[in-house]
């Protein structure tokens, strides 16, 4: 599975909103995110799992 980069936009209560780079709106569990995101935060998908770049 390719990696799918996103930028953190803003955090909801136990949710963050995320715009990919192809421009494709996401929204994920806190819970699955590493520790540290924050708004401005660049992730990255790859095989189901979340790193923070």
């Amino acid at each position: 599975m390719e990696p799918v980069y996103y930028t953190v936009d803003s955090i909801d209560g136990d949710y963050a909103h995320m715009t990919s780079d192809s421009g494709i709106e996401n929204q994920v569990a806190m819970f699955l995110l590493p520790e540290g995101a924050t708004v401005g935060s660049r992730l990255m998908r790859e095989n189901f799992e979340w790193s923070l770049l």
